[in-house]
């Protein structure tokens, strides 16, 4: 491609209004552009390297038999009612009417859709087992779009789906997904970890995540300093290791603590740590209120609650409902009498004489125990803390921070039971096809390769997904040689259908090595003062390496890199 017939432009000064590293370069480098809050245009030349992460993907799908097909985005509302996660998504479904007033929504995920697909040839055990995936665009109304592509509401998502006659074959047709996922991070050069999640909305019997290692990664990773446990912080078990206190159990009394609301402002009065305290956390949770209970130094987990609870939404609740349920202002909630279900964390039962709301404006308990209020349930509710102990191993826990580039679901029979998707087996008796769901957001692995791949210079990106693999760039077009040069090396290039840039703009020097180190293009040869020479400088944007080679050099480097 000769850029002086080509649309491309970079900016000089960083993005006013992107909040990460790969936002900020893929902008600067003229990749993408912001049309709205979460909604990006993808240039052409961000386009090549969506394309290329796109073909590595489709390729390793391929290697493992999948075949590929593509369902609309818009699709009736209905089918998400009939299985069951219309309430679930909520709000962040994008949802219309058409002319004849019926529901339409933009799909944000499709198991419905290839639950139906497949309903067309799951008529015998003979047809299985197979792989479905599609490559196409989702919509989900983020409340909070933010890092560029990395959270959106509109994005490209491989999604694929397996179906098989039993567990066994699930297993198995998950096994070779992981194994292409891993193949195709591998060959993004993403430094990522495996780990256990929540199956979330899409539910199911088992969830991993690919977390692409970053800064700013939305998700936390626990790891252990000692064996190769890891897990999603949402979901890791907060292990049941205190001991019981030995303390004498005392009776409770009520306390006046004026001026004292929040755990430490009561800490300060009794001149206590937090970790004698139980805080109560009052939440609506689908629509019904209930207080959770945990120790005073820990925070609650809401996806545990969730999970607990069976629930699909929850949220503090209102001033309102908190002060109908303890009889008091806010800030003054306990277990003791409070009209609502309680539901206690597990160490809590280790603890004696702790200090709770007395469900009373300005007072507090003290020396509550166990034995003096009913909680319907004990579980683990409390969120993990680094140096918690390892579930695996009982060492200690290390967090990261990592961004969801991909992710692996055991769905079971979940849809095919709400969809209507049996198959009939050897007994001729109707049996329900065991389902795996497994996705890649394409934006995503483009802004985490730039994240972990960058310099103060620009973008440095892996060979395989570069946007051109190597530039060649002409210093003067005035000199008679350096055109010659530049326009045979280019000419050998398009004769032997290599993909190469030409930076033939009439540009500074300075301008087109900065331009070239912003886009990242791995290796660039310089057509400088020594073409009459037949010699060119050749740098390496891995490592700065500049050296010179001769035309001949020059032209069996290109062949090796293209081959």
């Amino acid at each position: 491609m000769k850029l002086s017939k080509s649309f491309f432009y970079t900016l000089r000064e960083n993005a006013k209004d992107e909040d990460s590293i790969s936002s900020n370069l893929l902008v600067r480098s003229g990749m993408i552009k912001k049309t709205s809050n979460g909604i990006y245009m993808i240039m052409p030349m961000g386009k090549k390297v969506l394309s290329k992460i796109e073909n590595i993907i489709r390729e390793e799908m391929d290697a493992k038999e999948a075949q590929e097909l593509l369902m609309p985005a818009l699709i009736p509302e209905d089918v998400y009612i009939q299985s069951g996660r219309r309430e679930a998504f909520g709000s962040n479904m994008f949802s219309l009417n058409d002319r004849y007033d019926k529901r339409y929504v933009l799909g944000p995920t499709h198991e419905e859709l290839f639950t139906l697909a497949a309903s067309m040839n799951g008529k015998s055990y003979k047809d299985f087992p197979y792989n479905l995936y599609q490559i196409q665009t989702k919509y989900r109304d983020e409340t909070r779009p933010r890092y560029g592509l990395i959270r959106v509401r509109e994005f490209i998502m491989k999604d694929a789906y397996s179906f098989d006659i039993d567990s066994n074959g699930l297993d198995e047709s998950y096994v070779k997904m992981y194994d292409a996922y891993c193949r195709i991070f591998d060959r993004l050069r993403l430094n990522y970890k495996i780990v256990k999640a929540d199956t979330g909305a899409m539910g199911g019997l088992l969830s991993e995540e690919y977390q692409a290692i970053s800064q700013i990664g939305e998700d936390v990773v626990v790891g252990c300093q000692n064996c190769d446990f890891s897990s999603n912080l949402e979901i890791t078990e907060v292990l049941d290791v205190m001991e019981d206190d030995p303390a004498q159990m005392l009776e409770k009394e009520v306390v006046y603590t004026p001026d004292a609301k929040t755990i430490e402002e009561v800490a300060a009065f009794f001149g206590k740590s937090t970790k004698d305290f139980v805080k109560t956390l009052v939440y609506s949770v689908d629509g019904k209120t209930y207080a959770f209970c945990i120790p005073g130094n820990r925070e609650l987990n809401e996806t545990k609650v969730l999970k607990a609870l069976h629930a699909n939404e929850m949220e503090l609740a209102s001033f309102e409902e908190v002060e109908r349920v303890t009889h008091a202002k806010v800030g003054f909630a306990g277990p003791v009498g409070i009209d609502c279900p309680v539901y206690m964390d597990r160490q809590i039962t280790h603890m004696k004489n702790f200090i709770v709301g007395a469900n009373k404006s300005d007072h507090h308990m003290i020396n509550v125990n166990c034995k003096d209020f009913e909680p319907v349930s004990i579980l683990d509710l409390c969120q993990v803390q680094e140096g918690d102990i390892c579930p695996k191993c009982h060492k200690k826990l290390i967090f990261d921070h990592g961004i969801e580039v991909g992710n692996l679901f055991k769905l079971g029979t979940k849809y095919s039971k709400t969809m209507n998707l049996y198959y009939t087996d050897q007994n001729n008796q109707l049996q329900p096809v065991w389902m795996g769901c497994y996705g890649i957001g394409l934006e995503r692995c483009m802004a985490a390769v730039v994240e972990q791949h960058h310099d103060e210079a620009g973008i440095i990106w892996p060979e395989e997904i570069a946007p051109f693999k190597v530039a060649i760039v002409q210093i003067s077009d005035k000199d008679e040689n350096q055109c010659k040069v530049a326009s045979e090396m280019y000419d050998y290039c398009i004769s032997k259908g290599y993909d190469v840039l030409y930076d033939d703009r009439k540009e500074r020097p300075g301008v087109k090595f900065k331009d070239m180190e912003l886009i990242g293009i791995p290796y660039r040869f310089t057509v400088g003062r020594k073409a009459s020479e037949g010699i060119v400088e050749f740098v390496s944007r891995y490592d700065n390496e500049k050296k010179e080679m001769t035309i001949p050099e020059a032209l069996q480097f290109l062949d090796e890199k293209y081959k």
